[in-house]
């Protein structure tokens, strides 16, 4: 039973990435797509801490861990991208 629940949930996960690559393909603007980006990230973590609980092995913790960080950092980047026009600003001392 709960082996089951476990397989609709991936497949569930799955869906939801593929609605967001379309958003991320034909999206209107901007927000929309780091929005999208940042809901792939989610639902990545979401898929390797149900194959995690499914193959009942802690291994795929520290993936969960570093690919919350690059989702976040990622994320930070895209917006302040939009903001600004830079990801990095350098002062010049003249």
């Amino acid at each position: 039973m709960i082996e089951t629940m476990l397989t609709i949930s991936l497949v569930l996960f799955a869906t939801t990435i593929a609605i967001a690559v379309i958003r991320i393909i034909l999206g209107p603007s901007m927000p929309d797509r780091v929005i999208a980006l940042d809901m792939i990230g989610v639902n990545l973590i979401a898929i390797i801490a149900v194959v995690s609980i499914i193959l009942k092995t802690k291994a795929f913790l520290e993936v969960i861990l570093i690919l919350g960080i690059l989702s976040f950092i990622g994320t930070i980047a895209f917006s302040k991208f939009i903001e600004r026009g830079v990801i990095v600003e350098r002062k010049r001392h003249r």
